[in-house]
């Protein structure tokens, strides 16, 4: 058996100064790298919590389009907060994002520091169903 795996870049995508890849995909499985409330140009965008989570789950779902993966494909999700307080305001974005009969796993942790200073940082998995 062999094994499909690429890194994922693209138009569109944050232009990270770090070494990092947006994700990678190994056969029907998507990882995709910590994304931050950045802009294309990879510059963090300071704002509230609810649009640094949006635009963190944008990004996040730009990686996916461009790996060929959609919302629906998400099994994992894990999210680093600079402060849990902000629970609240991101679970209303979450639940808006993945409904109930879609909502992938999940972790959120409370982290010390995240890049650029950030209040969110969403890593996740996404797998695509197996046609035998």
């Amino acid at each position: 058996m062999s094994i499909k795996k690429y890194i994922v870049k693209g138009e569109g995508l944050p232009n990270w100064s770090n070494p990092i890849s947006h994700a990678v995909v190994v056969n029907n499985m998507c990882f995709v790298s910590g994304q931050l409330s950045v802009n294309a140009d990879g510059i963090y965008v300071e704002d509230s919590i609810q649009r640094e989570t949006e635009l963190a789950f944008s990004n996040f779902f730009a990686a996916l389009t461009h790996a060929d993966f959609g919302k629906d494909d998400v099994v994992f999700i894990d999210i680093a907060f600079d402060d849990l307080k902000d629970l609240p305001a991101v679970n209303t974005i979450f639940m808006k994002l993945f409904p109930e009969s879609k909502r992938p796993a999940r972790t959120i942790y409370q982290a010390e520091a995240l890049p650029f200073g950030g209040k969110i940082k969403i890593t996740g998995t996404a797998v695509k169903d197996i046609v035998i």
